[in-house]
């Protein structure tokens, strides 16, 4: 029997885990992305603007995807918490310009609190190539 491969996959590109926890972690060829909040990885403070922390968010779910040799194109689900659900349409509107075509399957949450006083986070799940899109 084949055993599978779990590898952690880490980014200096976006921020360290505040916790015990990764970045993203790979299973064969599924990548496990951890939820990522507005962090700016050079600052380690949370970037100003509340639901703009959306794109600093993708920003850093991106670098992980980079690190992992995958792209906004690999992502199959992602989960959405807010700390609004108000805020859903302006998020959608910044999530549109990473995610272009053959989108994700999304689901979103309202929440009564996220980390470090955040306004969103995102999690998702990708799988490596090769695959075919249709």
């Amino acid at each position: 029997m084949t055993s599978l491969i779990k590898k952690v996959i880490y980014s200096a590109k976006a921020p360290k885990p505040i916790g015990a926890y990764s970045q993203a972690v790979l299973v064969d060829r599924t990548l496990y992305i951890s939820g990522q909040v507005g962090l700016d990885p050079v600052s380690g403070r949370l970037v100003p603007g509340g639901v703009v922390e959306a794109k600093q968010v993708l920003t850093n779910m991106g670098e992980i995807l980079k690190a992992a040799d995958c792209s906004f194109s690999n992502v199959v689900k992602t989960t959405i918490f807010l700390a609004d659900i108000n805020d859903f349409a302006a998020v959608n509107e910044i999530y549109k310009q990473y995610f272009k075509s053959h989108f994700p399957a999304p689901v979103a949450y309202q929440v009564v609190t996220l980390p470090i006083g955040t306004r969103v986070e995102i999690e998702g799940v990708a799988v490596k190539e090769p695959f075919t899109t249709v």
